[in-house]
């Protein structure tokens, strides 16, 4: 099999043949696209995400951190606590478990997160670090939004830089490949794109403001997250190449590395689908959060636009990071 996300027929043909449990107090669940289970308490209601990072070897313990703190961002709630579970080859050390617990630390302590239990181990079961999360957000009863709720006509609305979790991986841990592309001050840049990967600030004022959709943009990219928005909606999407928020620094690694962007890992960009995304973008951007209109939701198809050429979007393969 290849490395990366399964094909997403397999993937639904799984979920959907294991679902021999459905309970009442279960008001959103697992399904394409929709990476929150919202469950009932009565006067709120409990989020839960759970991913490991397997893409990236530096920085793992703030990326385990905040990709899931952003699945909980992206249904509008506040993530409260975090499981986390460590595995570790024989060849690791007690430093390396002790520099990725610094790390996880340091991020929980910026959102206010508490870490709230879990497991490490060496196991030869493993060749590499493997960091795995499952966050725990708090919200209002019925005030989780799905990603499954984008409606026709919708404003698509991406936050920040696209990329920005790939651009920081290969310069973090490929640098020897882009090294002679960049100057000094693009590497640094670059290297710091990983302490903006927290989406946690837009998915709370896009919550209140009221939007109909959200979706955090990790493994797949924006193409990736547009396909399964659509696909838990029943809906369709038309965006525009042009319109993409990607620095030149992404480009020229891109470009190198033979990369779609489009199709790059980029934790750090909330997707978000919303009736006057306009209204939203200026409410971000007086917030200090870059936000950019891409597009609309359609009725059906997922159409990219590339200089007045329409190409229809496929659903998403393995992300373009694993393909280096």
């Amino acid at each position: 099999m290849k490395i990366g996300k399964l094909n997403w027929d397999d993937l639904k043909q799984i979920i959907d043949n294991n679902k021999s449990v459905v309970r009442g107090d279960v008001r959103i669940r697992s399904g394409i696209g929709e990476d929150c289970s919202v469950i009932n308490f009565g006067e709120y209601e409990c989020v839960v995400s759970t991913d490991p990072i397997t893409g990236a070897d530096k920085n793992i313990g703030k990326l385990a951190v905040n990709i899931n703190c952003n699945d909980i961002a992206s249904c509008g709630v506040e993530p409260v606590g975090i499981l986390v579970t460590i595995l570790v080859p024989p060849t690791s050390t007690l430093q390396d478990i002790k520099n990725i617990m610094r790390e996880i630390d340091e991020e929980t302590k910026k959102l206010n997160v508490e870490i709230l239990g879990g497991h490490t181990e060496v196991t030869a079961a493993v060749n590499r670090i493997v960091v795995s999360c499952t966050a725990i957000g708090k919200g209002k009863a019925c005030g989780a939004v799905a990603t499954s709720g984008a409606k026709l006509g919708d404003e698509i609305v991406v936050t920040k830089l696209l990329c920005m979790e790939g651009t920081s991986i290969i310069v973090n841990d490929h640098l020897d490949r882009v090294r002679d592309l960049l100057t000094h001050k693009e590497i640094e840049q670059a290297k710091d794109y990983v302490n903006s990967i927290s989406v946690v600030n837009e998915g709370r004022i896009a919550g209140e403001l009221g939007v109909n959709s959200m979706h955090d943009i990790t493994e797949g990219g924006v193409l990736g997250a547009l396909w399964e928005v659509a696909e838990a909606s029943n809906l369709g999407f038309k965006v525009y190449n042009n319109k993409m928020p990607i620095s030149d620094i992404t480009i020229k690694i891109c470009e190198r590395l033979n990369i779609d962007p489009l199709k790059f890992i980029s934790s750090g960009s909330m997707l978000i689908t919303a009736t006057c995304g306009k209204k939203l973008v200026e409410e971000l951007i007086s917030k200090g959060i870059q936000a950019t209109v891409i597009g609309n939701i359609t009725e059906s198809r997922g159409i990219l636009v590339t200089d007045e050429i329409q190409k229809d979007v496929l659903p998403p393969t393995r992300d373009e990071l694993f393909s280096i």
